[in-house]
């Protein structure tokens, strides 16, 4: 079910628009030089879980720590300046997001302390091959799901009535893609983690005995 219509008669992409999109493919790209440049010494595959992890926490700190923070003094929705904008932008996907929902900033700022700081952890774990890394990688996957799961639960079994879904952007782009990155790539490295401690598992066991 769509959310009520918002500007009616405005433009669906407008300047706002391809500035929010460009401020997250700027982070992309700063999350990517950075895993190129503090993970030389990492497998090809390291490095890659460094550009999500880099990216991960530049998304926590510098655009949901803003919401927060916002949230907290105010709302989205009675702010101004660029960071109000942006999430004004994507509140025309997500209404929550324009008027503190207690849920939402409850879940924010679990993001954005605990997720944030777990990447950074992970980051170092990963980069100086310590022992707790995937200790840390599982603690930090679980916590993006659940947030992702908490984040929309709660207005599904209500209807939906905050989500605007009537266009591409809004639904696929806003909703489905930028939420649902954080639901496909913890995945794939809960599977990663799987895969390393089963192998560990395996090394310890006599030669010929089976596991299950």
């Amino acid at each position: 079910m769509a959310a009520a219509e918002q500007g009616a008669g405005a433009p669906l992409v407008s300047a706002v628009t391809v500035y929010s999109l460009a401020a997250c493919a700027a982070q992309l790209a700063l999350g990517y030089v950075l895993a190129q440049r503090l993970g030389k010494r990492c497998s090809g595959a390291d490095r890659w879980v460094l550009v999500w992890l880099f990216y991960d926490a530049i998304v926590h700190f510098t655009l949901e720590g803003p919401f927060v923070y916002l949230s907290l003094m105010g709302t989205v929705g009675t702010s101004d300046g660029a960071m109000a904008s942006l999430w004004k932008e994507y509140g025309k996907a997500d209404e929550r997001w324009l008027h503190s929902d207690p849920t939402i900033v409850s879940l924010e700022i679990l993001t954005v302390v605990v997720d944030g700081l777990l990447a950074v952890v992970l980051t170092y774990a990963i980069i100086k091959d310590k022992y707790y890394r995937h200790f840390i990688q599982i603690t930090l996957c679980v916590c993006e799901l659940y947030g992702g799961w908490m984040t929309f639960c709660p207005d599904w079994l209500t209807g939906s009535k905050n989500l605007n879904t009537s266009n591409f952007l809004y639904l696929w782009v806003y909703l489905v893609f930028f939420n649902g990155t954080w639901v496909v790539v913890p995945g794939l490295l809960l599977w990663q983690s799987w895969g390393q401690l089963k192998k560990v598992h395996m090394s310890r066991k006599p030669v010929g005995k089976k596991t299950r």
